[in-house]
């Protein structure tokens, strides 16, 4: 059984932005102690960045967990009103939703965590949801397979090795679906992440064929059954109407 691996060293001058990442990832307010194993971070060092965190209103503190704070909020409602790419994308998401009947959300890579930019959910009463703003590790499941086979080469192998290992058997067979996943043009998953899911992830490219982030739709895995190549057609179409916007008149 492998072990967790500790956090990686960052600079001095990122701590504190490393303790707002892990903050953000979260998704609850953390304790201390839950900060510094999630962080590395001695509790007086991290008390520190928590202190300038606070005075600038990225972090609040209640009974002695810590939380985004309103300026956080802030960005993120910045960011939802000026991304370009969840404005390219959601028309195209509420088509494939409207049409597959299931969820459907917008996954992009971010410092070795595959996160949900936006979710267009299922009308059905039992639906699958990777919520807007989880995050999960880029190792399981369509959506993380998807954005990681699609890196570039460089910042994939680096992925590879600090997931696997460098030369090791385990790495081989990830380096392996990889490949796979980039031949095939989408990734497919069932329970990997969350038991009872099945999903299909397909990357959207930019007008340069760069890889800017992933669709994948998400279904109750025996709502799925015997849907697969249909579903899966569903949302290669899409991403191909959505990457279609970024190619030149």
């Amino acid at each position: 059984m492998s072990k967790t691996a500790p956090p990686p060293a960052v600079p001095t001058s990122d701590r504190v932005l490393q303790v707002l990442a892990v903050l953000a990832q979260h998704g609850q307010a953390l304790a201390v102690a839950e900060l510094m194993e999630r962080t590395g971070l001695a509790r007086s060092t991290l008390y520190r960045q928590l202190a300038r965190l606070k005075r600038w209103g990225f972090v609040l503190e209640s009974d002695g967990h810590y939380a985004p704070g309103p300026l956080s909020l802030q960005l993120a409602l910045g960011f939802d009103l000026a991304s370009h790419l969840v404005r390219q994308a959601r028309p195209g998401m509420v088509e494939l939703a409207q049409q597959s009947h299931e969820s459907v959300g917008l996954i992009v890579a971010v410092n070795d965590k595959a996160i949900c930019l936006d979710m267009v959910e299922s009308q059905h009463s039992l639906r699958c949801s990777f919520e807007k703003g989880r995050s999960v590790p880029l190792r399981a499941g369509a959506s993380a397979k998807c954005v990681l086979a699609h890196l570039p080469e460089a910042a994939r192998a680096a992925v590879l090795d600090r997931e696997w290992g460098p030369g090791t058997a385990e790495r081989q067979a990830a380096q392996d679906e990889l490949d796979a996943i980039r031949r095939a043009g989408f990734a497919v998953s069932a329970g990997e992440v969350d038991a009872g899911v099945w999903g299909c992830s397909v990357p959207l490219f930019d007008a340069s064929r760069r890889a800017v982030g992933a669709i994948t739709l998400m279904a109750p895995i025996l709502r799925a059954q015997g849907q697969e190549p249909e579903l899966i057609r569903m949302v290669v179409v899409a991403a191909a109407r959505i990457a279609r916007q970024w190619a030149p008149s």
